[in-house]
This record gives C-alpha cells, structure tokens and sequence, in this order.
C-alpha cells in the first residue's frame, strides 16, 4: 500500500525550527560565561541543533505542508524540541537533571508550560541551568508558535495550521493580510508583556518592598508567568517573595491566560470586543466564584493566615495559577483543607481562554459545552423548539458543538486511564500515593498544570515517581499541550496508508 503522508516534509519544517534554537542557548549560554560556570552544556547543543536542523532540511526539497503533513509537523516540533532542551541537563551533570530521563521529563515540562519539576536541591544548579528552564517555558508559551508560524510563512507554505491548533480561533487569520505580520503582531504583544511584568518585579525591588526580587529572579519570573508556566529557581516558588510581589504577578498569570486575539483588538481600542465577548466574562466570572469560594473555605477552616488580607491573597493568587494552569505558589497549599484543595482541583480542568498561552480544556469550550447543555434541557421539554447555541451573538454550528463534546469527553477518558496507571505504578515499586494524590498528578501533567497535591505538591517535586510513571506523565504533557488530536491521528494506520 502507498505512503500517504509525506513525512520528509514535516521533518524538513521541523528542522527549519530547531535550527534556529541556538538563538534562545545564548541566553544561558552568556550567563554561563559571566557566572564563570561551564558553558559546554549550552555551546554544545547550540552546534548540534544547528546541524541536526541542516540535516533534516537535506531530507526533501518539497515545501508543500498540506493538512496530514501539519498534524505530523506540530506533533514532531514539540517533541523535537524537548529532546534537543534536555541535553543542556544532561551535559550540566547537576542533581536529579543529570540523568535523561529527568532531563527529558524537565525539558518536555518547560515546552508545555507545565512546570511539573524533578528537582529536589535548588542549591545543586547553576543559574544558567534555571535560566535555561525559564527560556524552554517563554518559548514554549507563546514563542516557539509564532517562531514556527512566521518561519513557515516566510516558506509559503501553510503557517496558519500550527497558530490555528494552538490559538483555537479562526480570527487570528483575520489579524492582517499575511500570516508573518500577525506572528509578529503576537510576538509584540507576548515580548512587551514578558518586558513589562521585569520591569515591574525589579520596580518593587528597587522601592523597597520586594528585597528579594533580583534583576534575575525578575526576568525569570516574567519569563515563566505570562508564558502561564510556572518555573521558580525558587524552592518556594512565588513564596519566596513579599506579598507585593505575588500581588503583582496575579494580572500577569491573569492576561498570559487571555486570548492574545482580544488583547491584540483592545490594544488598537477596540473596547467593544471586550465587552461583547462572552467568553472574557465568562473567564472573569470562573476566577472571581471560584476565589470567592476558596477564600470562604479557608475564613471557615480557620486557616493559620492572621488577617483578611492573607486569606484573599492567597485564595485568589492559587486559584488564577492552578486555573490559568500557571502553577505557581504563594502558600503551600498542601496544608490546606480537603474542601479548599478540592476547590483547586477543579480549577486544574478549566484552563484559561482559547488564542492565549494556557492549557488545559479552556473556558471557550467549557462555555460551548454548558450553552448546549442548557439549550438540550430547554428542547427535552419543549421538542418542536429550535434553539441554537449563540457566542458572542454568533450561532456555533452543530458540528463545532459535537467536537467539543468530544474533545472534553477524551480528555476526561485520558485522565482518568492515567490516574489509574499512576496508581497502579506506585503500587509496584512500594511508593505510597493516595487516589486523591494520583488523580492531582495525572491531571496537572495532562493538563499542563504543574503542582499537584501530597508528594507532587507546589513545594515538592515529582521525582519520587518511579521512572515508569515520569515517562507516562512526559507523554502527558505532550500530549495534553497539543491537545489530544494531532498524536491521535498519527496513531491511526490510515493516516500513514491510502
């Protein structure tokens, strides 16, 4: 039977983009060589990504991405991208990063803007190695997709495939004539806000109020916030630092989480799309229920917080961060109550807006999924009723509907056949690990959350996990940040045969 799928082609694109990763190495590269640590761990795969690119671009001189090439494409620049991330951990030779499979579980956390960690000794890496983290999660929120999408434009070939997967909106096409112009566009925006969050972390520093915020912490913390991602080279992540700094970094999770469509549309003063979206209300309106009834949880438990002040600090900043799949930590919300972490739990299935840099379902779909349940228990009883679903004034035809319902309805089965396997795994080598703890693990890498609960919680790390478990959880977040169907379809035999 014939090949259908012209393969070389995909892994020509994808050589395209791995070729330019050595753009993104200098960064830690160049604080390697000030820190007067080794720089093999960042010159060496800054060669190697050169040529390993060359060599895939040697593979077919077709340039033609059709749409079964994309799937292959998107599916294959996110996993090319993790393995060539790893090697610095590896070369670095600091801690648990220093055997592959970490490694790789580390990288393909800061590509899907997990921010699930291995590490156990924050004391063991070098500032490079965290820099490096940080660089692997902006690249991943937002910078690896444009990158891809302005580098395949300038290939003529079908750029909008890959921003469509990752933005989920039809708009984005609708931005400027050419697809290169709206990648820059996006990257505009994405640059400023990472610029802006450093400026106003090193802001509070130099005001007094932030001590511990240094020009490094700032421009990692920015790096890994608008990127909704979540890397600290803090053990204590955001609580390391002043209840200024946590308050400030709230409406960064916040807006990486929006779509950065509205956002570009607000920026030219088109107001009204704010207004009118149902979706931006519907997201404000999760965060603000969902903070108001953790913060009541935590006043009724009697929580250790001495003041008001506290409790809404740390209600609110959880639930963006966990809800924006962000995954950051104020507290450790280990120590809080059943009622209170099951709150966040839930946030772990939401997700931020569709077009942003978050994971995880997304509100857009959740939105979708009860306008129709609603529209479905209004026709059961009124039958002759014609009722179609609306957003944003706009009918969402049937077919959209019936792949959303699909979409949640896999996603769900997904992690549900991982908590199993991470149950059953730990149960095989004698690790100790509650379902509660199990079903947090499984839904924070799939959904690209981050921190869990018990020995996954925000101030512990996922390296107890045998071995097994942590390569599950790596497909996870591969799976999970590209959302389900790209891998589906490739695992499908007529994908690959006429």
């Amino acid at each position: 039977m014939k090949v259908r799928t012209n393969w070389r082609v995909s892994c020509r694109l994808v050589g395209t983009i791995l070729k330019w990763l050595w753009v993104p190495l200098l960064l830690p590269f160049g604080t390697a060589l000030y820190d007067g640590t080794p720089i093999t761990p960042f010159a060496l795969p800054m060669v190697g990504t050169v040529l390993l690119g060359f060599g895939l671009e040697q593979l077919t001189d077709e340039r033609d991405l059709r749409a079964r090439e994309g799937f292959l494409m998107v599916s294959l620049t996110w996993l090319g991208i993790a393995l060539v991330g790893a090697v610095p951990f590896v070369l670095a030779g600091e801690g648990v990063l220093a055997h592959p499979i970490n490694a790789i579980f580390e990288s393909m956390s800061g590509v899907t803007t997990t921010g699930a960690t291995v590490i156990v000794d924050f004391g063991q890496h070098s500032r490079a190695v965290y820099l490096w983290r940080a660089v692997l999660q902006w690249l991943g929120g937002l910078g690896i997709l444009v990158l891809a999408t302005a580098v395949l434009s300038q290939l003529s070939v079908g750029g909008a495939q890959l921003m469509e997967t990752e933005t989920q909106t039809r708009d984005v096409n609708k931005l400027t004539p050419r697809i290169s112009e709206t990648a820059g566009l996006l990257w505009k925006i994405y640059l400023g806000l990472t610029g802006l969050q450093v400026a106003v972390l090193y802001a509070l520093h130099l005001l007094g109020v932030a001590p511990e915020m240094t020009v490094f912490d700032a421009v990692t913390h920015a790096f890994t916030t608008v990127s909704t991602s979540g890397f600290s080279p803090r053990a204590e992540s955001l609580a390391a630092f002043s209840p200024a700094v946590q308050w400030a970094t709230i409406p960064f999770m916040a807006t990486g989480a929006t779509s950065f469509i509205l956002i570009y549309f607000v920026l030219q003063g088109d107001l009204d799309r704010l207004r009118d979206s149902d979706e931006f209300r519907f997201y404000v309106g999760v965060i603000v229920l969902l903070a108001a009834l953790v913060g009541g949880i935590l006043f009724v438990d009697g929580t250790p917080y001495t003041n008001p002040e506290e409790i809404a600090r740390h209600a609110l900043f959880q639930v963006v961060s966990i809800l924006t799949t962000t995954g950051y930590a104020s507290t450790d919300f280990n120590l809080w109550s059943s009622g209170a972490k099951h709150m966040l739990f839930i946030c772990m299935f939401i997700g931020g807006m569709a077009g942003s840099t978050t994971c995880s379902i997304k509100t857009l779909r959740w939105l979708v999924v009860l306008k129709a349940f609603r529209r479905d228990l209004y026709t059961a009883s009124v039958p002759s009723a014609v009722r179609p679903v609306r957003l944003s004034g706009r009918v969402v035809d049937e077919e959209t509907i019936r792949d959303i319902y699909a979409y949640t309805l896999v996603s769900l089965v997904f992690f549900i056949l991982a908590t199993v396997f991470v149950v059953v795994d730990a149960s095989r080598v004698g690790l100790r690990v509650t379902e509660f703890e199990a079903m947090s693990a499984a839904a924070s890498t799939f959904f690209n959350v981050g921190p869990a609960f018990g020995i996954a919680g925000p101030l512990e790390s996922y390296n107890p996990f045998p071995w097994s478990t942590k390569v599950a959880m790596t497909f996870l977040m591969w799976v999970g940040r590209i959302e389900i169907i790209p891998v589906l379809v490739l695992l499908t035999p007529s994908y690959w045969r006429a």
